[in-house]
C-alpha cells in the first residue's frame, strides 16, 4: 500500500466505522467464537508476499469481527465502559497519522504543551485546587505503580532506587479489600511484596475503609519496627463502588506522614458534576489522584488522568537524564517521560481537547446525569420484583443484585446461571462479583451512547430469563 492509495482507504475506513457505530446495537454484545476459532483461521506462517488490501479487509471481516465484544454497543453494562465518541475517534486517526513520540518537549513540542492545558482544564472540571499538576498515563494501573514506587522511596528517604530493598527496612502500604487488584500489581512491581499490603477494614453503605482501623494498623507496624509508607484509596471501587471517607483517611494519613493516592478511576469522572463531589470530600489533602477520562468521558482508551499536589516528588523517583534525552537550550520545559514509567509516550492530550472541545462540560454532565438516573430507575424496578434482592445500593450508575426466590438451595449457581444466560442471550452484557463471598450480578450503565430504552431493556431481558430458571 501507498500514500497516494490511503485517502480512497481512508474514507472506506471512515464510512465502514460509520455504520457500524450505528449498527452497533443490532448485534450481540458479546462475541460468540469459541476458544482457539479466531486463532486457527489465521494462517500459521507470514506471507511472503504482499497482499491486496481488499482481501486483508475482507478477512478482517470475516475473522476479526465475530471475535469482538462490542464495548461501544448501547447495551453494554458490564465492567465500565471504554468509550469511543466519535470526535474521540477522529483525533486517535490524526494521531496515527502524525504518529509523534512524545517522550521529550522537543520531540514535539505541541503535545506537551497541550498536554499541560489539557490537564488543567481537567484540574478546573474537578475543581481541585491550582497546586495540583497532571499527566497523561496510558491507565490508571500506571498511575497507582507510579504513585507507590513514590510512595517506597519517600519513606525509604530516597534510597529505594539506589542501595535496593534489601539494604532498607520493610515498608508497609495500607488500602480496604475493595480497590483494584491493580493495587496489588504495583505492590509485587515496587518489590514491597503481597505481605506488606495491609488490609484494612471497611464499614458503613459505601463500604469504605475505617478510618480507626487505618490509625490502629499504623500505630500498631510503627511499634513492630516496621516502616509505614502510603495509603490508597478508592472512590468508586471496581466491585460495588465501593467508596472510602477520603478526609477522615487523609487526615490519618497526614497525621502519620504517609504518601497518599485516591484511584477514582471509574467515578472520578463524575466529579465534574458539582452536586457528587460530597462523596470525595477533603480529595485536595491527596498526594496523588488519578481518573480515567476513557472510561466514562466519552475519550478514546487509553487516557487517564493522573494528579499530583507536588509533582516533584514523582519526577524524582522516575526521572533518569541521559544526554541523549536533554533538550538544551529549553530550560524549564516540562518532559512528562520523566512523570511516568515508560520512557516512550502517545499524543493522547489531542483526544481530550477534541473531546471536551466538540461536546462541552455541559453536555458531558448530562450524559453522566443520565446514566445514573436511568441505573437509579433499573435498580428500582429491580428492587420490587419478587425474587430479587440489592445487595449494594447504587454508588452513582453502579449497583449489584442478586437472584434468590425462595426455596432455591444454592443462590451462587442459580446467579452464576443467570448470568450466563442473559451474556449468551446476547442482547445486554452484565458481569458477576463477590460481596461479603456471595456472588451477585453488577450492573453499571456508562456507554456514551446507551438511552434509557436500552437500560429499561435490561430489567425485560434479567427478569425474563430468571423465569425461566426459576
Amino acid at each position: 500500500m501507498k500514500w497516494n492509495e490511503f485517502g480512497a482507504w481512508g474514507a472506506q475506513v471512515a464510512a465502514w466505522a460509520q455504520d457500524y457505530h450505528a449498527t452497533v446495537g443490532e448485534r450481540p454484545v458479546r462475541a460468540r467464537t469459541r476458544p482457539g476459532e479466531v486463532l486457527n483461521a489465521l494462517p500459521e506462517t507470514p506471507p511472503e508476499k504482499p497482499e491486496p488490501l481488499e482481501q486483508v479487509f475482507e478477512d478482517f471481516e470475516r475473522i476479526v469481527m465475530p471475535g469482538i465484544t462490542h464495548w461501544q454497543h448501547p447495551r453494554f453494562f458490564a465492567y465500565f465502559a471504554a468509550n469511543a465518541a466519535p470526535a474521540s475517534v477522529l483525533a486517535e486517526f490524526l494521531a496515527a497519522a502524525l504518529a509523534p513520540q512524545c517522550m521529550l518537549w522537543q520531540t514535539s513540542p505541541a503535545a506537551t504543551e497541550m498536554e499541560t492545558r489539557m490537564m488543567d482544564w481537567l484540574r478546573q472540571a474537578l475543581a481541585l485546587p491550582e497546586p495540583f499538576a497532571g499527566v497523561i498515563q496510558d491507565s490508571a494501573s500506571s498511575a497507582t505503580l507510579a504513585a507507590v514506587l513514590t510512595m517506597r522511596e519517600k519513606a525509604l528517604n530516597w534510597t529505594g532506587n539506589t542501595r535496593g530493598l534489601a539494604q532498607n527496612p520493610q515498608v508497609r502500604v495500607y488500602s480496604s479489600a475493595e480497590v483494584h487488584t491493580s493495587v496489588d500489581r504495583a505492590i509485587w512491581i515496587a518489590g514491597i511484596g503481597q505481605d506488606n499490603l495491609v488490609r484494612i477494614p471497611i464499614t458503613g453503605a459505601w463500604r469504605g475503609m475505617d478510618p480507626q482501623a487505618l490509625e490502629a494498623a499504623i500505630r500498631a507496624d510503627l511499634a513492630a519496627g516496621l516502616t509505614p509508607a502510603g495509603v490508597i484509596l478508592c472512590v468508586g471501587g471496581t466491585g460495588t463502588g465501593a467508596t472510602d471517607p477520603i478526609a477522615d483517611c487523609l487526615a490519618v494519613a497526614a497525621k502519620y506522614g504517609l504518601y497518599t493516592h485516591v484511584d477514582a478511576a471509574w467515578a472520578g469522572s463524575a466529579m465534574i458534576c458539582p452536586e457528587y463531589r460530597h462523596m470525595w470530600q477533603g480529595v485536595e489533602r491527596a498526594d496523588s489522584i488519578v481518573f480515567n477520562p476513557h472510561k466514562w468521558l466519552g475519550v478514546q482508551f487509553d487516557c487517564s488522568a493522573h494528579f499530583l499536589r507536588e509533582p516533584d516528588d514523582l519526577v524524582k523517583t522516575l526521572a533518569i537524564q541521559p544526554e541523549y534525552l536533554k533538550t538544551h537550550g529549553a530550560d524549564g520545559m516540562i518532559n512528562y517521560s520523566e512523570w511516568s514509567v515508560p520512557l516512550g509516550r502517545r499524543f493522547r492530550a489531542l483526544k481530550l481537547w477534541f473531546v471536551l472541545r466538540a461536546y462541552g462540560l455541559e453536555n458531558l454532565r448530562r450524559r453522566l446525569h443520565n446514566h445514573i438516573t436511568w441505573s437509579h430507575l433499573l435498580h428500582d424496578r429491580i428492587a420490587a420484583t419478587p425474587g430479587f434482592e440489592i445487595v449494594t445500593p447504587p454508588m452513582w450508575s453502579l449497583f449489584t443484585f442478586r437472584f434468590a426466590p425462595p426455596g432455591v438451595a444454592d443462590a451462587d449457581a442459580l446467579n452464576l446461571a443467570l448470568i450466563n444466560a442473559i451474556n449468551d442471550d446476547g442482547r445486554i452484557y452484565l458481569t458477576q462479583t463477590r460481596v461479603d463471598g456471595a456472588m451477585v450480578i453488577r450492573f453499571q450503565a456508562g456507554q456514551f451512547d446507551t438511552t434509557e430504552r436500552d437500560v429499561m431493556m435490561a430489567y425485560d431481558v434479567i427478569t425474563e430469563l430468571a423465569a425461566q430458571l426459576a
